[in-house]
Parts: structure tokens; sequence; C-alpha cells
């Protein structure tokens, strides 16, 4: 079994996201698939998937997309990722169920140079694990994003999970992705982050905006409601 200190193809190396080495792959989120997901609600892998493509623009990570048979039942890859990270690349597939068995696909990743994949895909028994898996049998540092990747049950989401591990897979979560790659909130783009992460935690939008408020109240000195005569 792997441990912290023997995952696949870190050798020795702290198993985190190195955003200047990174390629993230975002594999078949298509309309048609998402009708399939059942081990969480729609709305939020649609969001948690929308981040990354946010995330990956900031950070200016390059990204890779590819779709399975968009013009049949599986249906076009949603729009916001190529809207939210309009540098992102498109491979169509030749029919491939593994998105890395097509050429064309791994000839893309290899092209970036980089050596960190992180990897969502939809449906995640497939989309996600075939490729992860293939990817670090070639000496990739592969993270896959569970909650930008759906499945139809709750255990194969489990099931799946468990083989990825054995195989040398970190999986993480989108907020795990978003604050490894941000590394500081001192940063110029810092508010932009802050949205970013309030698409995953919908309630931290109230908290950003009461905290907007209270700072606009304090700098031009407003008179509280209460207070009026």
């Amino acid at each position: 079994m792997a441990t912290p200190n023997t995952i696949a193809n870190f050798n020795g190396a702290k198993p985190v996201i190195d955003p200047d080495d990174a390629v993230m792959l975002l594999i078949d989120h298509q309309s048609g698939l998402f009708q399939t997901v059942k081990d969480m609600p729609m709305t939020e892998l649609r969001s948690n998937v929308t981040t990354l493509a946010k995330v990956a623009a900031l950070a200016k990570i390059p990204v890779i997309t590819t779709a399975s048979v968009p013009q049949g039942p599986n249906g076009p890859l949603i729009p916001e990722v190529h809207k939210y990270a309009p540098h992102a690349q498109y491979v169509a597939r030749k029919g491939e169920i593994n998105a890395w068995d097509n050429p064309e696909f791994v000839a893309a990743v290899k092209a970036t140079g980089r050596g960190t994949l992180i990897i969502a895909g939809t449906i995640t028994s497939v989309c996600m694990a075939f490729p992860s898996i293939a990817a670090v049998h070639e000496g990739y540092r592969v993270f896959a994003v569970i909650d930008a990747s759906g499945t139809y049950s709750k255990m194969a989401q489990e099931i799946t999970l468990a083989r990825v591990v054995q195989a040398g897979v970190v999986p993480i979560d989108t907020a795990g992705v978003c604050s490894e790659i941000q590394k500081t909130w001192n940063r110029e783009d810092a508010l932009q982050w802050a949205e970013a992460y309030s698409a995953v935690f919908p309630p931290y939008q109230l908290l950003i905006e009461s905290y907007t408020k209270a700072q606009e109240v304090v700098k031009n000195s407003e008179q509280p409601d209460s207070q009026r005569k």
C-alpha cells in the first residue's frame, strides 16, 4: 500500500502541487454525463469544475480538455471551462474511452514539459481513473480531484478512490487544489482567489460581502441607520 513516503513518482519529495510544474486535465465534463451523477449534487460538481478552470487561469496553469463522443448522448462539454480558462486546449478523441489511449491527448500533455497532472473527469471510475492510473505508470505525478469528478453511486466513488490510491494517485478536493496553488493571501490578486473559493464554499461569499461592507463603513465614516435622525 502506498504511504506518504512511497507515493509513486514523488521519489521522497513532498507530494504537493507545484503550480510551475502542473497541467490541469479536465476530462469529459459533459452535459449528458452530468445527468448520471449521483454521488454529489450535480450543481456542486459543476461549480467545482468551474472553480478549477478559474484557478488554472489565475495561476497560468495549462489546461487540456477532451470529450467522449460529444456529438452523441454524452453531450457537449459544459461551457464554463473554456469560458473561464480561455487558454484551455481541446483535444478531440476518436472514440477512445481512456483519454490516455489517444495519442494526440498524450502528445498535448507532453508538449507542456510539465510532470504534475491535476486530473478531474466524469465518470470518476472511468474518465478520471483510467488516465490517472496510466499517467502514473508513465512517470507523472498525479493528483485526482475527487469532488470535481462525478459518478453514478457513492459506492463507485469509494471503490475508485481505493483503486487510484493503490496505483499511486494522490486524491485531493477542489479547495485543496486552490490552496496549494495559491500558497499565500499576500498577493495582488487575492480578491480574485477569494471569489474563486466562494464557488466551492457559497457561504464564504457572505463573509466576503460582510467584510467588504464593514471596510466601506469605516472608510466612508458611514452613519449607522440606527443613529439616523
